[in-house]
Formats: C-alpha cells, structure tokens, sequence
C-alpha cells in the first residue's frame, strides 16, 4: 500500500505564497520523477511543474520565475514553493509520483487527493 499525503494549501490574497508539500508513504522500493498538476474550475488538468530523480525541473511557462518545486528524498516528499500568486493560480493542486512499489520492476503514478489554493485579488 502506497499513500499520498498533501498539505498546504489555502486562502491567500494576490502577491502572497504558499508551500504545499505532499509524502509518499507504504511499501516504495524507489521514487523516480515527481510533479504538480492543477485542475481550475471548468477547465483542465495541466501539469504545473516536475522533478527528475537527478533534480532537474521543469515548468509551465504560466508559472515559470513564481514557483519553485523541489524533492527531499530522504523524506519521500516534493514541494511546491508558490510566490507572487495571481488569482488566475486558483485551483485545485495534485501531486503526482512516479514510483516503484514493493513486488514491481517498473514504475507506477500515484496521485494525491488534492489541496485547494485560493487566490483572492
């Protein structure tokens, strides 16, 4: 059994931050590239920004200079550092991680349940 746990997000007004952070817990051999998504109302899911195993991100340009995502392996966690918000930052942000479960050889994409990040303008 593999659990995601995501915290962090929140009600904050235009120009603030938030850090969300989400763990992997359970049964992981080895933890590979890990990601943000973000679904806002009416529209749909897009992948925020991502890290390799080797530390190499990557992001959307919408976000590109604001945020900041960032791995702890020791902790088997990613966050998301989210500065100078806009409203349009609204949505719903799920963690994604690509892992190797105990009793596989390959990877598996397990998903948080999602935290809410309201930005008020």
């Amino acid at each position: 059994q593999v659990q995601l746990v995501e915290s962090g997000g929140g009600l904050v007004q235009a120009g603030g931050s938030l850090r969300l952070s989400c763990a992997a817990s359970g049964s992981i051999v080895s933890i590979n590239a890990m990601g943000w998504s973000r679904q806002a109302p009416g529209k749909q899911r897009e992948l925020v920004a991502s890290i390799t195993s080797g530390g190499t991100t990557d992001y959307v340009d919408s976000v590109k200079g604001r945020f900041t995502i960032s791995r702890d392996n020791a902790k088997n966690t990613v966050y998301l550092q989210m500065n100078s918000l806009k409203p349009e930052d609204t949505a719903v942000y799920y963690c994604k991680i690509r892992l190797v479960p105990v009793g596989y050889y390959y990877g598996k994409d397990y998903w948080g349940n999602g935290t809410l990040v309201t930005v008020s303008s």
